[in-house]
């Protein structure tokens, strides 16, 4: 299909978009573009104005300071997942982002735009609860910030109201962390995606941040298997017990899986998660 008619603008900078955005109604904005189009291609949103946020400088790169990385949300997957920096500091987040599509997904694709689209199988949104991100976030009212514990809300929805941008990303690295995911084979989106990071000191599990993606209506922390995992050796058998708590109180249904099956497999997957995970301490 053809979607409808729509003008284009290009922003300069992130003000400049928030601009655009609160005089343009019915306005959306465009980065890589692999949420929006198809939904336009099939008429199921229908902007007047399109913002280009693509290539603002402030919104890309990745960035460390103050024992902290920085991720601009116009950074594509490609980015995310062959960061030296982050492959190194925070393997479980290059492991969610190079899982993500085909290598064309991946080149276009940018981490912001997938986290405000907010989809209920992707993979970044259980990688953000895992590391406790901040999302950064800014509007005409100014610069916000919001835990992304409470940033995804439902399906298709987060805390980001229609005239403001994300802007990016912030999180403390971890390096005993992994992601690990059941995917559907034609569109590689998660049937089951779990992220496990662990605090690990003495041989004993200080603290644990599990999420899980694909398998309940949106992204939610595995808050069972945390308090599972805390204060117990860092070894296999407690991997194994807490990976039996894995339940959520809605689990999706459809072609690809039934609720059934995908309540057995985020148990398995918060298991080889949380496996991968002790393996990096």
């Amino acid at each position: 299909m053809i979607p409808v008619a729509f003008d284009y603008r290009r922003a300069a900078s992130v003000d400049d978009a928030v601009k655009l955005l609160a005089g343009s109604a019915g306005a959306k904005l465009i980065a890589g573009g692999h949420s929006l189009v198809p939904l336009m291609k099939l008429r199921l949103s229908e902007p007047t104005v399109l913002i280009d946020i693509g290539r603002i400088p402030a919104l890309a790169g990745i960035r460390e300071a103050g024992g902290a990385i920085e991720i601009g949300a116009c950074t594509t997957h490609y980015q995310v997942s062959s960061s030296a920096l982050v492959r190194e500091r925070c393997p479980l987040l290059a492991e969610a982002a190079g899982s993500i599509g085909d290598s064309q997904v991946r080149n276009r694709g940018t981490l912001g735009g997938s986290l405000a689209h907010a989809d209920p199988s992707a993979d970044y949104p259980a990688a953000m609860l895992a590391l406790d991100a901040t999302v950064l976030v800014q509007g005409p009212k100014g610069a916000r910030q919001v835990a992304a514990r409470d940033f995804f809300q439902g399906v298709f929805t987060v805390d980001l109201a229609p005239d403001e941008i994300l802007v990016g990303v912030r999180f403390t690295p971890v390096r005993s962390g992994a992601y690990a995911r059941l995917r559907q084979r034609a569109s590689h989106f998660a049937i089951v995606g779990v992220a496990a990071a662990l605090d690990v000191s003495a041989g004993v599990i200080k603290g644990a941040r599990v999420g899980v993606t694909g398998a309940g209506p949106s992204a939610t922390r595995l808050t069972a298997v945390e308090e599972a995992l805390a204060g117990k050796p860092a070894n296999a058998a407690t991997a194994a017990e807490a990976a039996g708590r894995a339940t959520l109180d809605q689990v999706n249904a459809d072609l690809h899986g039934s609720a059934d099956y995908r309540r057995a497999m985020t148990k398995v997957f918060t298991q080889r998660a949380l496996e991968g995970a002790l393996a990096r301490v």
